[in-house]
């Protein structure tokens, strides 16, 4: 086997071995997520099931991805990896008016946009990693990837269903409300519990986001 060889175990070493702020950060988002699951699991007995377990395990591994999607993007937002894909989607977009849109707004503006698109992605990672607001999390990023999807349907080098898989993991983790197994969102539902009664706004936005 050669030196240069990789594997996704090498693969997943390499990244969290990395002396960088940004692994750091990630290090403590997985810790925070292992102790909320482990206060759920001391918490609520309905939390101790192997479906749960599951859904927090795949939670955690794709927010991991989405985390390790904005290593690229980092500030002071330099003009190199992400303007390149914008540029791509100019070229291969599926459909005319996107191109459009990200020839005539977007590239103009990268800097402002640029900044969006990274926040946007690490909320997304966060959201998925400790569970928190899951339900818009995974929705946002469901959008994220249906434009990747749709600009980038005609480059050469990608593979559209990469996407539209992506895809369907988002919008099924916001439809079964994962960040409800095991994550921070458990610990507002059971807040929720106690506020039944209670029909206030803020009751009302927690349900909807979690």
């Amino acid at each position: 086997m050669g030196a240069n060889h990789m594997n996704p175990f090498y693969d997943a070493f390499n990244f969290l071995k990395q002396d960088r702020w940004p692994i750091y950060l990630f290090w403590f988002f997985l810790l925070v997520s292992i102790i909320v699951a482990a206060y759920n699991l001391k918490r609520d007995p309905a939390q101790r099931t192997f479906k749960g377990a599951w859904i927090w395990i795949a939670r955690i591994l794709l927010g991991s991805m989405w985390w390790q999607q904005t290593l690229w993007k980092l500030p002071p937002f330099k003009e190199l990896g992400l303007k390149y894909w914008m540029e791509q989607m100019v070229k291969h977009a599926a459909f005319g008016f996107q191109s459009d849109i990200v020839k005539n707004l977007v590239l103009p503006n990268y800097h402002f946009f640029a900044p969006l698109v990274y926040f946007t992605e690490a909320f997304v990672a966060v959201s998925l990693i400790l569970g928190v607001f899951t339900r818009f999390g995974s929705i946002l990023g469901g959008l994220f990837a249906i434009n990747l999807w749709l600009g980038l349907y005609n480059e050469p080098s990608e593979w559209p269903w990469t996407y539209f898989f992506l895809i369907l993991l988002q919008f099924t983790f916001g439809i079964l409300r994962s960040g409800r197994s095991l994550g921070i969102d458990a610990i507002f539902v059971r807040r929720l519990d106690l506020w039944a009664g209670a029909k206030t706004r803020s009751a009302k936005l927690l349900d909807l986001f979690t």
